[in-house]
């Protein structure tokens, strides 16, 4: 199978991608990786096995194109055990299975759970890691430690670098020293590209349709095929013991009907936590809103808040235009400003300002 380097040079020459230097920068330290993976290992009865080489934390603004060269990387894995994940869905995974194996009556539930983690790959690519739970924060070290242990090779895209990863999280002192295992067992790469990809694609386009028809239903699936790529996986949020779904999911794009989020019982806890994970939100089959359905309209009031202010991308279909959409009832004062906040996201340069 060609390098990493070959198969970016054969989508530059037939336009899939344009030339960026500061994606080029790190191809090597995937072909690094692949490379110190696919060496065959020489067996003998003293031989000792060879170190895993280090892996890959890739940082950098969102769109750069980070997940799009993770997943160029992960292809060209051959038959090297490995799995690209979500960091949050996996995080979620660990935490299912620490409390089943506790239910086993181990005294130390986390070394079960690596040792089955290191079983079944070499490799694991995380995309979007970022800890903000402290669940997550207490654990995540001693996890790390034993995956390295066991040997097995990590490779993540992050929008904060090391030093930002839980920051200003409680108790967060005991949080600094998965920092420092970072900066031990892998390269910290910056990709530095002055292009924002994503929002180009999205510069000029259409992004909140209406009405609800077959056109705009079109339109959303063409939006998500050139923002996602593929079919995308269910994302699971766990807030406060409850599961929050979001039923397409890649590359920090989500895509969801309005009942998945207005619809349950969901609160501004479960919504931060959604604006947190996401960058692009696509919501399909925004209806008209009033007294008929004062609860979701609420509900979609605190979503678009949480959005707003996270500076997420939000791209929708929806019955009416942002300002007829809620017209009578109880709240229809309240909702201009967020007819208003739905103006201003469809704005062309909506979300550049946001943190990375």
């Amino acid at each position: 199978m060609p390098s990493l380097r070959d198969t970016y040079d054969r989508l530059i020459a037939d336009g899939t991608l344009q030339s960026d230097p500061a994606q080029e920068a790190v191809l090597p330290e995937f072909d690094r990786i692949r490379a110190a993976l696919l060496a065959p290992v020489k067996k003998g009865l003293f031989r000792k096995a060879p170190e895993p080489p280090k892996g890959l934390y890739l940082w950098g603004g969102v769109g750069r194109g980070k997940s799009m060269l993770m997943d160029m990387f992960v292809d060209h894995m051959e038959d090297i055990p490995c799995r690209r994940v979500h960091f949050h869905a996996f995080m979620q995974e660990i935490h299912t299975a620490m409390h089943a194996a506790r239910q086993t009556g181990v005294d130390d539930a986390i070394a079960p759970v690596a040792a089955d983690v290191a079983s079944s790959v070499r490799l694991l690519a995380f995309d979007e890691m970022q800890i903000t739970d402290i669940t997550d924060a207490m654990i995540v070290g001693r996890l790390f430690e034993k995956l390295f242990a066991d040997g097995v090779v990590v490779v993540t895209t992050s929008n904060r670098l090391p030093d930002a990863l839980y920051k200003d999280g409680l108790n967060r002192n005991l949080f600094v020293p998965f920092i420092e295992l970072i900066k031990d067992r892998m390269v910290v790469h910056e990709l530095a590209s002055p292009t924002d990809y994503r929002q180009d694609r999205l510069a000029g386009a259409q992004v909140y349709f209406s009405p609800v028809n077959a056109d705009s239903r079109i339109a959303m699936d063409s939006v998500w095929d050139d923002l996602a790529g593929q079919a995308g996986a269910p994302l699971v949020l766990r807030v406060k013991g409850r599961d929050v779904t979001l039923p397409k999911f890649h590359n920090a794009v989500a895509r969801v009907k309005f009942h998945d989020l207005c619809g349950q019982p969901l609160g501004p806890a479960d919504y931060l936590a959604v604006a947190d994970a996401v960058r692009v939100l696509m919501i399909d089959d925004i209806p008209r809103l009033g007294r008929d359905n004062f609860n979701e309209a609420k509900r979609f009031v605190t979503l678009i808040d949480a959005l707003y202010e996270a500076q997420v991308r939000l791209i929708c279909s929806a019955a009416a235009q942002p300002e007829m959409l809620y017209l009578e009832g109880e709240g229809t004062f309240e909702f201009e400003r967020t007819a208003s906040r739905l103006r201003e996201m469809q704005a062309e340069d909506w979300g550049q300002s946001s943190e990375s």
